[in-house]
């Protein structure tokens, strides 16, 4: 008789991982409220009981699907890279690859059940590195207003599409807002563009 127990688990972080997949773009194409339990279950090909077997619920995976890109993000980024990293990722087009942390936050932001979870989980990650980029004692307010600033781009340019945010060059956006946020996050570097 052999174990199987390690094949078994295998499958489960499989299964784990494509739930967490078909999340992650139907949260990003719907939002929070107008994705259901079933579409996940569907588009991961696999019955939704299996779903609630794994997250317990919909909250609940939403919650993963932040955290894993929120934390993935944070932990891989230098911290001097991380604004720019995070606004790339948001300015990007829509049928490439990116990380869509920020834009799930933004298509799902407002919502009753997700918003205190979201906030909580994206949040606390974002600007507790963000203000290791600066020696001024309100470094936490700071680094909330620059992470306020970036999703009003995000929900300027992806979920509203007013112009001329919505079709300006990431670039332009990206040169623009890393020098203006120089002046509240002194470390954050130069990059003589400006």
């Amino acid at each position: 008789m052999t174990d199987d127990r390690p094949e078994r688990r295998r499958d489960a972080e499989a299964t784990r991982r494509a739930l967490i997949d078909a999340a992650t773009a139907l949260f990003t194409e719907r939002g929070y409220e107008r994705t259901t339990v079933r579409d996940i279950a569907a588009r991961a090909g696999f019955n939704q009981a299996l779903l609630f077997r794994y997250f317990g619920s919909k909250k609940a995976l939403f919650s993963e699907v932040v955290a894993r890109q929120g934390w993935q993000q944070v932990r891989d980024t230098p911290p001097e890279r991380l604004l720019e990293v995070a606004l790339r990722g948001l300015l990007a087009p829509g049928d490439g690859p990116r990380d869509r942390t920020l834009e799930v936050y933004l298509r799902s932001t407002g919502t009753g059940e997700a918003r205190s979870e979201t906030r909580r989980l994206l949040g606390r990650e974002y600007t507790s590195v963000l203000a290791t980029l600066t020696d001024a004692d309100d470094a936490e307010l700071r680094s909330d207003l620059i992470l306020a600033w970036l999703l009003g781009i995000g929900l300027t340019r992806t979920v509203i599409g007013k112009d001329p945010i919505a079709s300006a060059d990431p670039d332009d956006i990206c040169r623009l807002m890393l020098h203006a946020s120089r002046t509240l996050l002194e470390k954050l570097p130069d990059d003589g563009s400006a």
